[in-house]
């Protein structure tokens, strides 16, 4: 029956021999084959074939996200320094200021009170964050303090004449790159602290607690009293004596005995301890604790309880001790 339908679909008769219809056979499986192919194209287009099962379609979205993905990214676009200048310039003024209220500050020297350890014109840095821990200044240290009332009325502030060049200044100073030339702030060595009597008589030398103080740093010239001998004086609670170095020129607590506090500074007055001299280069140095304070004896020593005041405390005690004797006693016989 096969022959039948290969023979309709030739359309001619064709003597048969050996192989006709073998040849017959082959050239009606050409059309099948054919088709066989157009069949297996079409399913691997739907994603069906031999090798798995068919793959889902993806709709039109699915193959723009999946082309855009595949697309290089673009290079983002840089800003210019012009634009990042005012960025950065705001966060280095807003570090300088929380530096300087909290950390570190420069004071300028203006005047020769504290010669030779420093000079006219120096810079140094003043340490403010110790005091926000509740350190208080001890003797020997260099500190910056407020003005505590009248000791600088005549003094005139250092402002430029240029009202560009002092509007310069004033920004600079309140955050702290540039010393202020309008605060009233003075720069002296701490002698003694609260408790202590200080004197110092004749040519001295300078008495603290009765303990003479070897100062090397004393101006070359200068007598230790300078021209103002003084004492004794008791230093109040939460206040300090302060002198400068160059004794001849200095309008230090000697000079202050007769307005409130007696020439003493109030601990609260303190902006910070000046530690080092940054500028100029050639000045540089640390400013650290003379040796001379380091004496055994030199703090003040605390009145000892008189012995009739121990007496009456121990007898006082006597009846407590008793007591517990007593306890114990009673624990071991039970």
């Amino acid at each position: 029956m096969g022959d039948l339908v290969i023979g309709a679909r030739s359309g001619a008769g064709e003597p048969e021999g050996p192989g006709g219809r073998v040849n017959r056979s082959a050239e009606s499986s050409a059309p099948s084959t054919a088709g066989e192919d157009t069949a297996a194209q079409n399913a691997d287009a739907h994603g069906t074939g031999a090798d798995g099962p068919p793959e889902p379609q993806r709709s039109e979205s699915e193959q723009v996200n999946e082309s855009d993905s595949e697309a290089p990214a673009k290079p983002r676009k840089q800003r210019s320094f012009l634009k990042e200048l005012p960025i950065l310039i705001g966060i280095a003024l807003i570090l300088a200021l929380v530096i300087k209220t909290f950390f570190v500050q420069a004071f300028s020297i203006p005047s020769e009170s504290m010669q030779n350890t420093l000079q006219v014109g120096d810079r140094v840095l003043v340490d403010k964050l110790t005091p926000w821990f509740g350190s208080e200044p001890e003797r020997g240290d260099v500190v910056v303090f407020h003005d505590p009332g009248g000791w600088l009325n005549d003094e005139p502030t250092q402002q430029s004449t240029n009202s560009f060049v002092r509007g310069v200044q004033d920004v600079l100073s309140f955050v702290g790159l540039m010393p202020s030339a309008n605060e009233k702030d003075l720069i002296k060595r701490v002698i003694a602290v609260g408790g202590d009597t200080v004197e110092c008589k004749d040519d001295g030398p300078v008495k603290v607690n009765g303990v003479a103080l070897n100062e090397p740093y004393v101006y070359q010239g200068n007598t230790p009293c300078g021209t103002q001998p003084f004492g004794p004086v008791k230093v109040p609670n939460g206040r300090i004596w302060v002198m400068g170095d160059h004794r001849a020129d200095s309008l230090d607590s000697r000079f202050h005995m007769d307005q409130p506090g007696g020439g003493t500074v109030p601990v609260d007055n303190v902006i910070g301890r000046a530690f080092v001299v940054a500028w100029p280069v050639s000045h540089w140095s640390t400013l650290p604790v003379p040796d001379t304070f380091d004496q055994t004896g030199l703090s003040a020593v605390l009145p000892a309880a008189p012995p009739v005041g121990g007496a009456v405390g121990a007898v006082a005690l006597l009846p407590l001790v008793r007591r517990v004797r007593t306890r114990k006693e009673r624990r071991k016989e039970s």
